[in-house]
């Protein structure tokens, strides 16, 4: 575990400095909007999707270098999602990865614009990778806008929204979890592949352990919302119930829950199979995905 420790320390360092790279200066005009964009994402997140797109790549005999603007592309549209979420009119949240959120510092006006800004980033950044001779630039454009869209990142949200107050059914919350969480998590690794020439077989491989852990993440996730405090987690702890969200530990309790998360979680790493020991990476992030306590 200290060697995984060691690789995400490492991967978050090469992901951030390529995010100062790609994301406007704060000196940039107009300045308020980039330091709007900047607060949010350089807030310290754990830079999952962008290390599980290129541990992806790495994994189908990729290189980083090819893969960093897809990774950095992930986490822009991460960060657009969790800035309209926290906005009075979605979830109204004042804290977000241990700092105040985007808009209790810069006004909702700027917040919702700097979300705007991001998500335009994420897809110039994609156009920019270099295309392959089994995925273009223009596939990987595709796949990022099918997840960004009423499908799947803003069909979640508003699934997400209309469920307040109602106890759905397990199906109904799968849908939600899939569309918010499970389908960006899914797309990052398949970004990653997509940047490495990756087989029809790798794909769907990618696909299956993404929809797996991403099901998972939420799953902990929930579980933490409940049990863990706001200081741990860097967010407000008990909005879940305070929202009355239907939740896996609402529908299912605690145990029952942890246990789908665990069988979710052998599912992701059945799917690996396929790439023996360069699925070593994938498969250490799914496990450490799964026992984190923030």
């Amino acid at each position: 575990m200290s060697d995984l420790k060691e690789y995400l320390a490492e991967r978050c360092q090469i992901v951030d400095a390529a995010l100062d790279r790609f994301i406007p200066s704060a000196g940039t005009r107009p300045a308020t909007l980039h330091k709007a964009m900047r607060h949010s994402v350089f807030a310290g997140g754990k830079r999952l999707r962008p290390i599980l797109c290129l541990a992806a790549a790495e994994a189908c005999g990729g290189a980083v270098e090819n893969a960093i603007s897809n990774a950095c592309a992930t986490e822009c549209l991460h960060t657009y999602s969790l800035i309209h979420d926290d906005l009075p009119c979605m979830d109204d949240d004042d804290m977000r990865r241990g700092v105040p959120t985007c808009h209790k510092v810069y006004g909702e006006a700027m917040a919702l614009l700097a979300g705007d800004a991001l998500q335009a980033l994420a897809f110039e950044l994609v156009a920019k990778t270099p295309g392959t001779p089994n995925h273009t630039a223009a596939a990987m454009v595709l796949e990022l806008a099918r997840t960004a869209g009423s499908l799947h990142l803003v069909g979640g949200q508003v699934a997400d929204l209309e469920g307040e107050g109602k106890k759905l059914p397990l199906e109904d919350l799968r849908f939600v979890h899939e569309g918010k969480t499970a389908a960006l998590l899914t797309t990052s690794v398949k970004l990653g592949a997509m940047s490495a020439n990756a087989s029809t077989a790798q794909m769907q491989a990618l696909h299956d352990f993404g929809m797996a852990t991403g099901l998972a993440f939420q799953i902990i996730d929930d579980i933490l919302d409940v049990t863990q405090t706001s200081e741990k987690l860097g967010k407000s702890a008990g909005k879940d119930v305070a929202s009355e969200k239907s939740t896996y530990p609402a529908l299912m309790g605690l145990d029952a829950s942890r246990a789908e998360a665990h069988r979710l979680t052998e599912a992701a790493n059945r799917a690996l199979d396929l790439f023996g020991e360069k699925g070593t990476r994938l498969r250490q992030l799914a496990d450490y995905l799964l026992n984190r306590d923030y």
